[in-house]
């Protein structure tokens, strides 16, 4: 039997989840520094921005989950495409929609409008993969959600900083 989930509600789906070690912070370069210079986006500033997002479920992170890697961000500065592929903990994550939502969200927050996002699952590692990219990948679906304020109040805890 799993216990309680966060705030005495459903059990947690994955209990035990493994933990990883979270990766150093990257350090600032001469060139990042200069002003006078344009300063791309790339990979890891995408990861930077979304390894802190906090696991729905867990006290934990994204990070310190592994549902989201540095190898598995793709960004193009010159062509505004960042795409961000997820791994929920197990195949049958309930949270993976919601996860891949706080995703999508930190990076529409955090990047210039000229930025196209694909947030998606990693292939063959969730039983509803195809159902919640079709979801994440449709604008309409994403406002709508967000004009939910339930989720997204839910949505806001998942990037807030933890105390």
């Amino acid at each position: 039997m799993v216990g309680p989930g966060p705030g005495g509600g459903a059990p947690l789906e994955n209990a035990n989840p493994l933990v990883y070690r979270r990766s150093g912070e990257r350090p600032v370069t001469a060139r990042e520094e200069d002003d006078e210079l344009p300063d791309s986006i790339d990979d890891r500033e995408i990861f930077d921005l979304i390894r802190s997002i906090n696991d729905p479920e867990h006290p934990l992170t994204l990070e310190e989950l592994n549902v989201v890697e540095q190898v598995r961000v793709k960004v193009n500065d010159a062509e505004s495409t960042v795409a961000v592929e997820f791994t929920p903990t197990i195949p049958h994550c309930s949270m993976a929609t919601l996860i891949g939502l706080s995703i999508k969200v930190k990076l529409i927050r955090s990047l210039p409008e000229r930025f196209k996002l694909d947030v998606h699952i990693t292939p063959g590692t969730h039983a509803s993969e195809h159902a919640v990219n079709k979801q994440l990948a449709d604008k309409e679906r994403v406002a709508a959600a967000l004009e939910n304020s339930h989720l997204l109040e839910v949505v806001n805890q998942c990037l807030s900083a933890r105390s």
